[in-house]
């Protein structure tokens, strides 16, 4: 896939809506980004959580006072179908049982765009509704493909939302040597949800939230 091409975020009239970074270099920075959490040892991490197929690790973030996530399992499809399921577009809406809605806000090119997103509440509403603006950025990636992302300081909010914070998150898929159908689906993310909520909390519910993740990409693949 190419790399996205320069520029600012312009509306389809042609006026500026936002004043972003150069998209070229905000994809590259972000695609290293993820690569270097990638090359991690694996001394780096502790086990959060455990399911049969999936397991959560995290460390401290460099990025802000909370944690960097690491989650990793196997899931029954190739890898165009898995990441076409996790990058935005409307697959993502139809399975993902954490996202109320999604919206493309501008496209730079095919694998590059800038998206606003909100999210239900969690922890019995302890955690209220999320929304998120970010960049997304889908690379090749080895034998597989490379989805991240990473939030903007988008000036325009919605007063019904708390505005959360992803820093440089994303998602490597790649084939099993051993079963090229299945593929090896490895996340990293680190998510500052904001407001007045206790740090434990957010982990707590990180953790689970990612687990039910694999379960609910797994059920909509059968059925896709």
């Amino acid at each position: 896939m190419a790399e996205p091409a320069s520029g600012r975020v312009w509306t389809s009239q042609g006026k500026q809506m936002e004043d972003l970074p150069d998209a070229a270099v905000l994809a590259t920075r972000l695609k290293n980004t993820l690569i270097q959490y990638h090359s991690l040892e694996d001394d780096k991490w502790r086990v959060a959580k455990k399911m049969k197929d999936v397991t959560i690790w995290r460390k401290p973030s460099e990025e802000f006072n909370g944690y960097l996530f690491k989650a990793q399992g196997v899931i029954d499809d190739v890898v165009n179908s898995v990441i076409d399921h996790i990058r935005p577009g409307p697959c993502r809406l139809d399975w993902d049982s954490l996202m109320t809605s999604l919206d493309i806000l501008e496209y730079f090119e095919e694998n590059c765009c800038v998206m606003r997103y909100t999210t239900a509440g969690q922890l019995w509403n302890i955690i209220s509704p999320r929304e998120f603006v970010d960049f997304s950025y889908t690379v090749d990636y080895k034998e597989g493909l490379l989805s991240c992302g990473v939030s903007l300081d988008w000036s325009e909010k919605r007063s019904e939302f708390v505005r959360g914070y992803n820093h440089p998150c994303g998602w490597f898929c790649v084939p099993l040597k051993d079963s090229p159908n299945r593929s090896l689906l490895t996340g990293y993310i680190q998510t500052d949800l904001r407001g007045m909520i206790p740090q434990s909390a957010v982990d707590t519910a990180m953790a689970s939230t990612l687990i039910n993740f694999y379960g609910d990409l797994q059920k909509a693949l059968q059925k896709a």
